[in-house]
């Protein structure tokens, strides 16, 4: 497998396609939560704890300048597979501004990787959480743009 993670959601769906079942692709979102940048263990506290997830799951934002601003995240969990669903949430997020991030609809994205149909009903609610984060986050910034 190619050591490059995706750099897009596209290049993302292309992997999956081409890994065809759930096996090979669980394997493939494990091998990219080992591609996720390290988090700052001064930042693993509990205001950064995303609650509603089954494992243990810290998230931070910083707002790079720029025109637009630009959200960068940063994301670590003590879970293998949520590791990997960070990865996927840092490809469709990180480094867009607050109105891409609102304009991403990342159910879909979720739907067209399958991981609807093979995460379990704890997961989907972890990762719901880390959505709810990064999305109330970006309108707080587009609200403070506007």
């Amino acid at each position: 497998m190619s050591s490059s993670r995706p750099k897009t959601i596209p290049e993302l769906i292309e992997t999956f396609d081409a890994l065809g079942d759930w096996e090979a692709q669980c394997d493939y979102l494990i091998d990219l939560g080992y591609e996720v940048p390290d988090f700052p263990e001064a930042a693993r506290t509990e205001a950064n704890k995303v609650h509603g997830c089954q494992s243990n799951v810290w998230l931070t934002t910083k707002t790079q300048p720029g025109n637009p601003p630009k959200i960068e995240i940063v994301a670590e969990s003590d879970s293998m597979i949520v590791q990997g669903l960070i990865a996927v949430l840092l490809i469709a997020y990180s480094d867009k501004s607050a109105q891409e991030i609102l304009q991403t609809d990342i159910q879909q994205i979720f739907a067209r990787l399958g991981l609807n149909r093979q995460l379990s009903s704890a997961r989907r609610n972890g990762l719901a959480g880390m959505v709810q984060r990064i999305r109330s986050i970006a309108e707080q910034s587009a609200a403070g743009n506007s």
